[in-house]
């Protein structure tokens, strides 16, 4: 990788489109920015948010894989 320049890779929950805000046992739909992030070994806990959300009738709540780009602009 270049000088400079740092990769990132998070999880992050997306129902249709928008993304999920998790706060303790409550899920709001909100825009990327508000969005809850996971680093990818809490893979765990994010499947369980994901069976939560289906059983509450959300079932286009999907896992994606946020990757992030830093560098100096």
């Amino acid at each position: 990788m270049l000088k400079g320049i740092s990769h990132m890779e998070l999880l992050i929950i997306k129902n249709k489109t928008e993304y999920v805000r998790v706060k303790g046992d409550t899920y709001r739909f909100v825009g990327l920015d508000k969005a809850s992030v996971f680093p990818l070994e809490k893979i765990d806990l994010v499947q369980g948010h994901i069976q939560n959300l289906h059983a509450q009738g959300f079932k286009h709540a999907s896992i994606y894989r946020l990757k992030l780009i830093e560098e100096p602009y």
